[in-house]
């Protein structure tokens, strides 16, 4: 495919990143108002976020908190650094954390996938403590843990003390980042996430449910998590798919249970109506060659380092235009990897999304002929460009 014929498929094929306010006065309703503290929409595939209200506000995540003790467990489950059917020895410490419980006993032995399942669909702080302490060998070093993943995750406003979300003043998280965390459950590890869609989860002689009414109201929500104290008020992080289409809807402090569901159900609702999602290229696809210089091959494979994913309002794909551009006189030798273009969108006049076009394939020096030869030629080219 050349250059031209590239730019004129991409004109229909870009990603858009666009706050939609743009759009909304002319060609959508205004998104909902909640009666909540905080709130985020975001598209999981590209990561945009559609809808928002003190996203970054630093909020009291409470049991939310659960979602970054499974991940991490989950984590450490795909290292091999722990077993799914490994026995972990309930402390003290862990039996007498208060609050939500999977009521597990002290000194019993509890595997941990029916620790992770307790943790998720029971929301127990006793599971919760229990995991961590297998995994980190104190609560404390959990936090430790946990925090450096906040980071690894670009999660700029969230600080854990405790794998359970009870109150602490330095334990805090936001609607934006709990948004990123759930993104991340839900595409590393799929196999795992399927708990998040489980009603209910029977343990020695106990069946408790879970927590997150859309599960019974909505066929179309699979996950994940909520929570509640006094100083956080009702929270849901929740997910949803419709027509291939995945949405992440985060609330924070509404005031009861039937209410976070509610105003979860509004933003979902809004996001499906009036948004559209597509993948048309996968990361590393080649999209176009670009002429090299003074190499084993005169030529580059080009394409994108992430996919080609677009999240925008219904019907505005007409109005976006592309172009690509590479870099002048590319010399070998190419690294695998190494920047060699850019691809720009515009909506009207302004450019609304730049990516890196990067090379799929390392070129080697070529011989000296080759290079002489390629000099000469690059002398004339320069002369008369």
């Amino acid at each position: 495919m050349n250059i031209t014929t590239f730019a004129k498929r991409l004109c229909l094929l870009v990603p858009l990143l666009l706050s939609p306010a743009a759009f909304a006065a002319e060609m959508m309703p205004s998104p909902p108002q909640l009666a909540a503290k905080a709130y985020v929409l975001m598209d999981a595939a590209s990561g945009n976020v559609l809808v928002e209200s003190n996203g970054d506000q630093r909020l009291p995540p409470a049991s939310l908190t659960k979602l970054m003790t499974a991940y991490i467990a989950t984590l450490e489950i795909r290292r091999g650094q722990i077993g799914e059917n490994d026995p972990v020895t309930v402390s003290e410490n862990a039996w007498r954390t208060g609050g939500s419980r999977m009521f597990i006993k002290v000194g019993s032995q509890v595997t941990v996938s029916d620790l992770l399942h307790g943790i998720i669909i029971q929301s127990g702080n006793d599971a919760s403590v229990a995991l961590s302490e297998h995994i980190a060998g104190s609560e404390d070093a959990f936090a430790d843990l946990m925090n450096k993943t906040v980071t690894d995750l670009g999660m700029s406003n969230t600080h854990f003390m405790n794998p359970t979300g009870l109150p602490n003043p330095e334990h805090y998280s936001s609607a934006h980042d709990m948004a990123i965390l759930a993104r991340a459950i839900i595409h590393e590890d799929p196999a795992h996430y399927a708990i998040y869609s489980q009603k209910e989860f029977f343990w020695n002689g106990i069946k408790q449910p879970n927590r997150n009414l859309l599960l019974w109201r909505d066929k179309t929500v699979d996950g994940l998590k909520t929570g509640h104290t006094d100083e956080a008020g009702y929270c849901m992080v929740s997910s949803a798919v419709r027509d291939g289409q995945r949405l992440i809807a985060v609330v924070f402090g509404t005031n009861s249970e039937v209410a976070r569901a509610a105003e979860t159900q509004k933003l979902l609702t809004y996001g499906f109506r009036f948004f559209e999602t597509q993948t048309f290229y996968q990361k590393g696809t080649e999209l176009a060659q670009a002429p090299v210089w003074k190499g084993t091959t005169n030529q580059v494979k080009a394409g994108l380092a992430e996919d080609l994913t677009m999240t925008l309002p219904k019907g505005q794909l007409k109005k976006l235009a592309a172009s690509m551009t590479m870099n002048p006189q590319l010399t070998a030798p190419i690294a695998k990897g190494d920047v060699i273009g850019k691809v720009e969108v515009k909506l009207e006049d302004k450019v609304v999304h730049s990516a890196d076009l990067i090379a799929l394939d390392a070129v080697e020096e070529g011989g000296i002929f080759r290079r002489m030869w390629d000099s000469i030629r690059l002398f004339f080219y320069g002369l008369f460009n």
